[in-house]
């Protein structure tokens, strides 16, 4: 059979137009597509290496778990540690220089997880159960010559802005009521812890100052008072008194605040893949 002529110079021109033939066209187009999806997975192994990165709300979010776990996590003296720093203003002392001193814890009281019973009025114990109050923790603090003898509480809410809502109905600057079997006249506040020994079991309901704040999810509470159980009197008229028993209130109080609520480092996450 003759071969015909045309078709013989159709080959020749495919030739000369894809040396190699269709089959080295596939193996480059294979090639390509190989690179390209060594180089999506490069990428993606790439990601997973990398830290994970949070969004500010997953962020917040971590940030608000830690703090409302921390009384669950810290052991209670941790919480309440055995002595507490604070400082005499130079002021009320005459002095150019404040004066360093020390509040010396006493003990420490049983988890109370119905947080009625550890607040001074009916009133206040139905606002933190409103709030969800989960539990109270309470100790008992001296100053170092047990002239003062003081009792701070946290009340442990499931959040911020319900540990304010019930801060807001609890805090008082100043406690004027004398003691009295039933309670009559009572403000709002923490229930004294008493202890034997160190002057504490003289401390009652004749306390001089009483006062309570929110800081985080928690409320912090103290009432402070003299350690002798003399009636209530008039701390208008002796500064001194005023400011040793208010700083180391305070002291107390706000160390316990800060070993509670403090807001952590942002989250990070280590990198390794799945992270």
């Amino acid at each position: 059979m003759t071969e015909d002529p045309q078709a013989r110079a159709a080959a020749r021109r495919h030739r000369r137009r894809y040396p190699g033939g269709g089959r080295r066209v596939v193996a480059r187009i294979a090639l390509a597509l190989g690179l390209a999806g060594f180089g999506v997975s490069a990428f993606g192994v790439a990601i997973q290496l990398l830290p994970r990165q949070f969004t500010a709300g997953q962020q917040r979010q971590i940030e608000a778990w830690q703090v409302s776990s921390r009384w669950q996590e810290l052991s209670a003296g941790k919480i309440f540690p055995a002595t507490v720093p604070y400082q005499l203003s130079a002021s009320v002392l005459g002095y150019t220089t404040a004066l360093n001193l020390n509040a010396l814890r006493v003990g420490i009281a049983p988890q109370e997880s119905n947080c009625a019973q550890s607040v001074t009025t009916a009133a206040a114990g139905a606002m933190l159960r409103r709030d969800g109050c989960e539990a109270v923790l309470r100790a008992t603090y001296v100053d170092s010559t047990r002239s003062y003898v003081m009792t701070v509480g946290v009340a442990v809410l499931p959040s911020a802005a319900a540990a304010a809502d019930a801060g807001n109905g609890l805090t008082q600057p100043l406690l004027a009521a004398a003691r009295d079997a039933n309670g009559a006249g009572r403000l709002a506040g923490v229930s004294v812890v008493r202890f034997g020994g160190s002057g504490a079991e003289f401390y009652d309901y004749n306390r001089q100052i009483s006062a309570s704040f929110s800081y985080g999810p928690y409320v912090v509470m103290y009432a402070v008072g003299y350690a002798d159980n003399r009636p209530r009197v008039s701390l208008a008229d002796d500064r001194y008194a005023d400011d040793e028993m208010t700083s180391m209130a305070k002291g107390v109080a706000l160390s316990v605040a800060a070993t509670l609520g403090t807001k952590p480092a942002p989250p990070h996450c280590p990198g390794s893949p799945g992270c």
